[in-house]
């Protein structure tokens, strides 16, 4: 049986994949700091399935850690879902906060890179998948938007580990999703798209034949 190993596993995208992941008979070993969250989420998906990691995505250390415990428990990381992620409450530059900038760019941008590196042995060794939520932020200009920036350097990165992995049969897939009605809003999103709609853009992705490669999912709401 295959496993996924998903960053911001306990609510909102990475929980929601982690449902569909399971569905579709994979393990999954579930990273994030709330860790009684993910323990409910893996008394929900049951224990022999599921795996529950309290992990700093800001921390090399800790997701190394995170990914060794998958490994002894489930023997392989064959898909590696780089999902965390976090905003910020300023608008733009001159809006916005330095100590936030700092936490969205150890989030955002080094814990993914964390995240590949930490899963880089196991999923080469699987001819494996690696995803990263980017963002519709990361294709769009949005005036003074520093989440964004995040999310274009996640586009770019992206796009090079893709080439990097390409001669080692090892697929690199960026899910890019408008706005989704998940806790990282303070208030409700109700024309946004749900959790789940971009869930299934990932299963969409690694479900696809070992020849076909799903480099980029846009997926956003129709209205919006």
């Amino acid at each position: 049986m295959k496993t996924m190993f998903i960053t911001g596993a306990s609510s909102g995208i990475g929980a929601a994949t982690a449902k569909r992941a399971v569905e579709a008979g994979y393990n999954v070993a579930l990273a994030a700091r709330s860790k009684d969250k993910l323990d409910g989420l893996v008394e929900e998906l049951g224990t022999e399935q599921a795996l529950a990691v309290s992990c700093d995505v800001t921390d090399f250390a800790s997701q190394q850690q995170a990914a060794k415990a998958a490994m002894e428990r489930f023997g392989s990381i064959d898909v590696a879902f780089a999902n965390a992620g976090v905003g910020a409450s300023g608008s733009g530059t001159a809006g916005g906060k330095p100590e936030e900038w700092d936490k969205m760019v150890r989030t955002n941008v080094l814990g993914v890179i964390y995240t590949v590196k930490a899963t880089h042995e196991a999923v080469i060794a699987a001819r494996g998948h690696f995803l990263i939520t980017s963002s519709g932020a990361g294709r769009k200009i949005i005036p003074g938007s520093v989440y964004g920036a995040t999310k274009w350097a996640m586009s770019g990165y992206g796009a090079n580990l893709r080439e990097e992995m390409r001669d080692k049969g090892v697929k690199v897939t960026l899910i890019e999703p408008g706005m989704v009605n998940t806790p990282f809003f303070d208030d409700p999103k109700p024309d946004a798209m749900a959790a789940d709609d971009v869930a299934r853009a990932v299963i969409y992705a690694i479900s696809q034949p070992e020849n076909v490669l799903a480099g980029e999912i846009w997926v956003e709401p129709l209205n919006r």
